[in-house]
């Protein structure tokens, strides 16, 4: 299956000519913008699919010393309408801002910036639930 190598505002479109993989051109173009997420697929009209990948970005995993001292942290970050990514040991994910990087050290955090993908989380108001469409290339 051909994959497209995307990063987080690359994933999030409507309409746009993009290159697969493997160097082949097509376009995405969905009836309404979509939050494409790792693993998702395009279905072309060939009937061929795509598959989404999370390309890697520059992040930081930010930990509190306690699940009580990162829900404060995640606090400080939705406060400040930050995209947020929840990571499986209960850290926290964000685009890598040095501003916002300072203020979560002046907090106490612990930061570790690297190359990752980032898939934050969707939002309550995402409209199906999930946060991403599963759209069709054409």
């Amino acid at each position: 299956m051909a994959t497209v190598t995307l990063a987080l505002d690359d994933r999030h479109r409507r309409r746009i000519r993009l290159t697969d993989d493997r160097g082949e051109a097509f376009l995405l173009d969905l009836a309404e913008a979509a939050l494409m997420g790792d693993g998702d697929g395009l279905k072309l009209e060939n009937g061929g699919f795509i598959r989404v990948v999370a390309a890697a970005e520059a992040v930081a995993d930010v930990h509190g010393s306690s699940p009580a001292h990162t829900a404060r942290l995640a606090w400080h970050l939705g406060n400040r309408h930050t995209p947020v990514e929840v990571l499986a040991d209960g850290g926290l994910r964000i685009r890598d801002d040095h501003v916002l990087i300072a203020m979560l050290k002046g907090l106490g955090a612990s930061v570790v910036q690297h190359q990752a993908p980032f898939s934050p989380e969707p939002g309550a108001y995402a409209r199906d639930g999930h946060g991403h469409g599963h759209g069709h290339g054409h």
